[in-house]
């Protein structure tokens, strides 16, 4: 706020001027408190300047007894998840009452670096919602994929200094941590004092506090109560994850009581553009906390204040003076039915609609980037070298796997899927250097009886990943990603069935958030039709490679033990 800024919210606070924009008849929460009073809100600029029997104003709103709350903000996530370019998403999820989102823009780092991840940022600074930065801190993730970028901790030290940076993104390689890896080190001490998260699922006991003896303070990995318990015991804020294809919600909530509820907050971690756009972002969360029996005011707390205070974002979280003018206002305090979103103090969507125009850059430095050796179908093949393999078993709902022992079936002295047992092959395909390293297993809970799926979204180095019933469609799916330079692909018979271009990194679609909507909603469709059980098909494939979430992964180098860290094969 500059002095000019600053003197006239003093002059409004005081009633000597009127306020730029005046709502009326308001039942205000005060996220401070936890209670509701009625009122009006005077804004200045884009500054809340006071509370209470103001009357003077440029603009008035008579909200005739609506709630009003701070915008919502959203601690943990990954845009890139949505398939949206920033202004799509930005559409997509204002009207939603998103006012500030937390990101590291880790995916795109992992393919175009910090570059990329500046040109996101610089892209969405126009946009009515606040994008604060959390700078990567694993990329890649580990040493056991190829990923297209490498940031070191010499790296982060200009990124720090970003007016979009507020921290450290989520320290995935808590095996790094725990084994003091010097670069991880560097990049954990020059952030210290600054907000740092973390990514540590299952870690508990001594190993667990050395984590976070190096400056970690959050984790979003928990899916069970215990879990969660032992870090919030240790000083971990927790941050409760309902995304797409992770679910913790349900888990976790017992967790929130009188005692703890200040320590919790709300994150989507990876949420797709169709449940962005049908179901909502952090207000569907703060509606299933309620419907699940959190009181509501609690949950906007969780959804507000908490994070806020977390990544000290001083004005952010609250209505009071100095406060920025983000606001919602909405009906029904058990249903966050949100009717008007309100940015640094414009109104900015309305009944569902945005009124702000959602334009895209060309982005052309983040395009080309899938560089594929060419290979065929021999490639694909696994021989039978063992009476039994490891197989990845997927758990419905979450993201970890579980690593079960199965004796394939066998043709030619090669190992081939077992269709009525739902074992799949499943590929993952160096797509930055072009090295032709493949990576080959079988999984177990996708339940294709036909056809193969294939993205280039896989986390977090983004290889291309693949899954099907028989070599000719993985091959067939990964040519036509090849050929779209990125995107979700099925193939049946041969054929390409249906796809969604993804041509901005291999991550993100160029077209309307509607229109990318409908035709992820095709895919899962035609999936669910070839014998797919999962809710969410893609988002599930895509982290079928991250070596960081137990038990068993596949990346370019081959099958991952991740409780060992080691090659399987």
């Amino acid at each position: 706020m500059t002095q000019q800024d600053m003197a006239a919210v003093i002059a409004v606070a005081k009633g000597d001027r009127p306020a730029d924009l005046l709502l009326t008849n308001s039942r205000i929460i005060n996220t401070f408190t936890g209670s509701i009073e009625e009122g009006n809100v005077a804004i200045s600029s884009s500054t809340i300047a006071g509370i209470g029997a103001y009357s003077l104003a440029e603009r008035t709103i008579d909200l005739h007894g609506k709630y009003l709350a701070p915008g919502l903000i959203d601690g943990h996530t990954h845009v890139e998840s949505s398939l949206l370019c920033v202004g799509q998403y930005a559409a997509a999820v204002v009207p939603r009452g998103t006012s500030a989102v937390v990101t590291d823009f880790h995916e795109i780092a992992n393919v175009a670096g910090l570059t990329g991840a500046k040109e996101l940022l610089d892209a969405a600074d126009p946009l009515p919602l606040d994008f604060y930065f959390m700078v990567p801190s694993c990329v890649p993730a580990t040493h056991l994929e190829t990923s297209g970028a490498s940031i070191t901790g010499t790296d982060i030290v200009p990124a720090l200094a970003w007016k979009q940076t507020i921290g450290l993104g989520e320290v995935m390689n808590f095996p790094g941590v725990l084994n003091a890896d010097p670069d991880l080190l560097l990049k954990l001490a020059v952030s210290y004092g600054k907000a740092i998260d973390g990514h540590a699922p299952g870690l508990a006991g001594k190993d667990l506090q050395a984590y976070i003896s190096a400056g970690i303070r959050s984790d979003h990995e928990c899916v069970s109560a215990p879990e969660a318990a032992e870090k919030l015991l240790r000083g971990m804020w927790i941050m409760i994850r309902e995304g797409s294809s992770e679910k913790n919600l349900d888990a976790l909530l017992p967790l929130v009581t009188d005692s703890t509820y200040h320590r919790c907050f709300f994150v989507v971690d990876d949420r797709s553009c169709f449940d962005l756009l049908h179901d909502g972002d952090i207000d569907a969360i703060v509606r299933k906390a309620i419907h699940l029996g959190l009181d509501p005011v609690r949950a906007i707390q969780m959804a507000t204040i908490n994070p806020a205070q977390y990544f000290g974002l001083r004005y952010n979280g609250a209505i009071a003076p100095g406060y920025l003018a983000n606001l919602i206002a909405f009906h029904h305090l058990d249903e966050l039915d949100i009717d008007t979103v309100i940015y640094h103090g414009q109104v900015v969507a309305y009944h569902g609609e945005t009124l702000f125009p959602p334009e895209e850059p060309v982005l052309d430095h983040l395009r080309h980037t899938v560089h594929i050796k060419p290979f065929g179908l021999e490639s694909l093949g696994i021989p039978v070298d063992h009476a039994h393999r490891p197989v990845i078993q997927l758990i419905p709902g979450q993201i970890v796997t579980r690593k079960i022992a199965v004796s394939p079936k066998a043709q030619e002295g090669l190992a081939m899927p077992d269709i009525d047992n739902d074992i799949l092959k499943a590929v993952v395909i160096e797509r930055h250097l072009a090295s032709g390293k493949i990576g080959k297993g079988f999984i177990k809970g996708f339940a294709l009886k036909r056809g193969a799926l294939a993205s280039s979204v896989a986390h977090d180095s983004h290889n291309i990943v693949a899954v099907g019933t028989n070599d000719a469609d993985i091959l067939v799916a990964v040519r036509e990603i090849d050929r779209l330079q990125g995107g979700l692909v099925i193939a049946v018979d041969g054929q390409v069935v249906d796809a969604l271009p993804l041509p901005v990194a291999g991550l993100l679609a160029d077209s309307p958030a509607a229109t990318v909507s409908a035709k992820l909603a095709t895919l899962q469709r035609v999936a669910a039709d070839l014998g797919c059980p999962l809710d969410a098909p893609f988002a599930t494939l895509s982290f079928l490679a991250l070596p960081v979430i137990p038990e068993i992964r596949l990346t370019d180098l081959g099958l991952i033990d991740v409780e060992t860290f080691r090659v399987l094969g």
